[in-house]
């Protein structure tokens, strides 16, 4: 999604004096903990580490980092998903991003518990009228106190690229591959998204994304949007309300609503 009260050009301090750091960084595990509780209840990982599935080929300045969390809930059914996810950038080039999510909830009526350790190189920068690009992988672990706790459940790998029409409007499109691997089956992932800050504050998402597979699977290989909108009142914290349909689950309708703090560890 784009920033709030600036432009998508805009860029956040790489860091500060060392007792601010501190401070933000107990600041941000106080709201990871109120977002573990708050959210109690999640669905497969999203692979953008987000609660949008198309990802931005954009990784922020060394030391800055993000903690997200997400509730969906579908309009039928008994399905539901919780996520936290958190995130810092931890070189300068190429740019890294690290990240985990840890989720759980019910899908097709079958509880579930996973997480997800993620990786996300930067190595074209983003600029208007130039297009950016990254490459990203993770994989999706069984957790809990179950039989398959710890397993590998699924692998990732896409490359995302972003282009900045203008400072207020981005173009991001994902290609990418995914394995279910309990049931060893192999898709080909892709994604296509806009970002619009159409006022101070407020943004828009719009997104297609979808996955492949050369056997008739119905629904699961039906294309999926997404639309969400974005209330940032300050640098640092956002709320973001997104209605459409989810990759897992029922495959209908579903409404989610995030939150995330950003700031500076070091």
């Amino acid at each position: 999604m784009l920033t709030a009260n600036q432009s998508l050009c805009a860029e956040q301090p790489a860091g500060v004096p060392m007792k601010r750091a501190i401070r933000r960084f107990l600041q941000a595990g106080t709201g990871l903990g109120l977002l573990v509780a708050v959210t109690f209840g999640a669905a497969p990982v999203q692979a953008a580490g987000t609660a949008y599935s198309v990802d931005t080929a954009e990784v922020g300045d060394p030391g800055n980092c993000k903690v997200e969390g997400w509730h969906s809930l579908p309009g039928r059914g008994s399905d539901r998903s919780t996520t936290v996810s958190a995130g810092c950038v931890v070189s300068q080039w190429p740019r890294a991003e690290v990240g985990l999510e840890v989720a759980q909830g019910r899908s097709d009526d079958e509880k579930f518990r996973t997480f997800s350790p993620r990786v996300k190189l930067n190595l074209v920068p983003t600029a208007v009228g130039v297009p950016g690009l990254a490459i990203a992988a993770g994989t999706v672990h069984n957790a809990g106190h179950n039989a398959n706790s710890g397993d590998l459940a699924a692998a990732y790998a896409y490359a995302p690229v972003t282009l900045r029409v203008s400072p207020q409007l981005r173009i991001n499109a994902n290609a990418g591959w995914t394995v279910d691997v309990p049931n060893e089956r192999h898709f080909a992932t892709y994604g296509l998204g806009f970002d619009w800050l159409f006022m101070p504050k407020f943004s828009m998402t719009l997104e297609g994304f979808g996955q492949l597979n050369g056997d008739n699977l119905g629904w699961e290989t039906r294309p999926r949007f997404q639309a969400g909108v974005r209330y940032r009142p300050a640098d640092a914290f956002s709320v973001d309300v997104i209605y459409g349909r989810n990759i897992a689950g029922t495959g209908g309708d579903w409404i989610t609503l995030s939150t995330a703090y950003r700031f500076s560890a070091w």
